[in-house]
């Protein structure tokens, strides 16, 4: 039988420093629950607002693999690797920070807030070349399938990152269904988080920003009860 946590929504930790709004799935600074570390591999799920023209300043990652999705708005990137550039709505941006690496995240946008989710994984190599990418996503485009996003194959779909992870996401309309097969049934488990709108997962209910993960299972299936925007994230559950 398969194993699962929940984690509602106004579960989350969170933070409010004026120009950042950040709630948290699992600890992070100085957020701390014992019980919510992680998900497997599945380090940090950050929900970030950021105000218009804010962002992060220089600040040091190492030996992590580093996800962003803009939800809203857009990201200005700049890294120690010589990468500048801005990400939006509808692309998804990867680092493997490795060795160590230097990089801010502001803003583009001076008047308007700015929402992305931050997403760190811990990788299966340690000390690799720091690297960036991000790519371009369709699923928007193909409603009631679930697209991928990222994967451990450089030339798969999506991004690639150092380690057994896929996720994917998607957009599915109130009263479809649509059933995921876990790649490694074996040893990873499924973390879903809705972005908006509310969906059954088998007979769990969740809604916008609920949290749900499912391990020592090969498939579910998810049925949206609202128009919703899912996104799946199976990694490892042994690290």
């Amino acid at each position: 039988m398969a194993k699962s946590i929940l984690h509602k929504a106004g579960s989350r930790g969170g933070a409010d420093h004026g120009w950042l709004k950040s709630f948290h799935t699992f600890s992070f600074a100085s957020y701390h629950n014992p019980d919510r570390v992680h998900f497997g591999a599945l380090r940090v799920l950050n929900d970030d607002w950021v105000a218009g023209g804010q962002g992060f300043g220089e600040h040091p990652h190492n030996n992590m693999e580093i996800i962003s999705i803009p939800l809203k708005g857009e990201l200005r990137h700049q890294d120690s690797m010589g990468n500048k550039g801005v990400i939006k709505p509808g692309e998804i941006q990867v680092m493997s920070a490795g060795t160590g690496i230097y990089h801010t995240e502001f803003n583009n946008i001076p008047d308007e807030a700015t929402e992305f989710l931050q997403i760190w994984v811990f990788p299966n190599k340690r000390d690799v070349q720091p690297r960036y990418d991000q790519a371009k996503l369709s699923y928007k485009k193909h409603p009631n399938q679930l697209e991928q996003v990222l994967s451990p194959d450089r030339e798969s779909a999506g991004v690639w990152i150092h380690q057994n992870a896929w996720f994917h996401m998607g957009c599915i309309a109130q009263g479809n269904k649509t059933t995921y097969t876990v790649k490694d049934g074996a040893n990873n488990g499924v973390y879903i988080f809705v972005l908006n709108g509310s969906i059954l997962v088998d007979d769990q209910a969740l809604d916008r920003r609920d949290g749900y993960g499912l391990w020592e299972t090969e498939t579910f299936t998810l049925e949206a009860t609202a128009d919703a925007e899912v996104l799946l994230m199976e990694v490892p559950m042994i690290i």
